[in-house]
């Protein structure tokens, strides 16, 4: 009676226990994971923290190098406004970074987001007192040295409270890769002149104005394609280094998106507080002249545009990226044992 399939004895090895266990670990895994709101935790923020505080101090230090060297007051300003956004991105990065490296340990002991976003937001506010400080000690004493440090400052405030969110794998990606398109504007100049060659620039204006809008877009596809594939290295990296801790969720798809647009988001974030906290030094460099005005709402605009294409073309690649590291799917059936 007992071996006829109605009976719960012949059930018993038609249904074993173990199999659905191993299949639902990864999920119950996760799932407390996302239920306990655990801040996950950047890898390398140290070093990412020191590369990006150095690339700060060197912008800093560029900058004022060039004002100083000027010969007359009108040209100090008119380059001061000119540098100010390489100087407000800097800050940007270095006040995430430094608030990355910051909140690391926090992030293992603690789950209170409360207590993370308040200690990323005092690490920013160190790093934008130490640029404002050193600021003011080195330039000239003048209204526009106090709008620089001001909006130096006011940056890392916002970039430490961005790196205080729980998603501190998905900031230090943009960050890193945010750092790495930097560093690229600045090599890339060496190559605009050849190019404006290369693209046709010649003794008319039209044909100037032409070349520098291709100079333009060859610079934001290549440094869109750079932030994209930092951002997918670093988020590779980071997956890898935190497989042993079980608990911790993986990123996906939508983390790279965001970590590839995280660089173009922080352009257009630049340019909204360079209007705002730089708005008095960017009127006094456009009323210097008519000249000074187009350019610098001629700047304005090309900022934005940059931004704008960083940011689809890092998301983009970013996505395509991750997209072929993905496997086939593996189909249910295939997975249970034959009869």
């Amino acid at each position: 009676m007992s071996n006829q399939p109605g009976s719960s004895t012949a059930a018993e090895p038609d249904q074993p226990t173990a199999a659905p266990v191993e299949q639902t670990a990864p999920a119950d895994v996760a799932g407390t994971a996302a239920g306990t709101g655990r801040a996950t935790v950047a890898p390398g923020a140290v070093v990412l923290a020191l590369v990006a505080v150095g690339w700060l101090a060197a912008m800093l230090w560029s900058t004022r190098a060039a004002i100083h060297s000027a010969e007359a007051g009108v040209t100090a300003i008119s380059l001061s406004a000119y540098a100010l956004p390489g100087v407000i991105s800097a800050a940007l990065v270095a006040g995430a970074a430094g608030a990355l490296a910051a909140t690391n340990p926090l992030a293992r002991r603690t789950e209170r987001a409360t207590l993370r976003f308040l200690a990323a937001t005092g690490a920013g506010l160190l790093v934008g007192l130490a640029a404002a400080v050193a600021i003011n000690l080195t330039y000239a004493d003048n209204a526009t040295t106090n709008t620089i440090a001001g909006t130096t400052a006011a940056a890392a405030i916002i970039g430490g409270a961005v790196a205080g969110a729980r998603t501190a794998r998905v900031v230090g990606a943009a960050a890193s890769a945010a750092l790495a398109t930097l560093i690229f504007v600045v090599a890339f100049s060496r190559a605009r002149d050849p190019l404006s060659d290369l693209f046709g620039s010649g003794d008319s204006q039209e044909s100037v104005l032409t070349a520098a809008k291709w100079v333009s877009r060859t610079e934001s596809l290549l440094a869109g394609l750079l932030a994209g594939l930092v951002a997918f290295g670093y988020l590779t990296w980071s997956r890898r280094t935190a497989r042993r801790d079980t608990a911790a969720p993986q990123p996906r798809w939508p983390a790279y998106l965001l970590a590839g647009a995280g660089p173009g988001l922080l352009l257009l974030l630049t340019e909204v507080i360079i209007r705002v906290g730089g708005r008095a030094l960017l009127d006094l460099a456009a009323a210097l002249s008519d000249a000074d005005q187009v350019a610098q709402t001629a700047l304005g605009t090309s900022r934005i545009d940059n931004g704008i294409w960083v940011l689809f073309v890092g998301a983009l690649t970013a996505l395509v990226a991750f997209g072929r590291t993905l496997g086939p799917a593996v189909d249910a059936d295939e997975d249970e044992p034959a009869g």
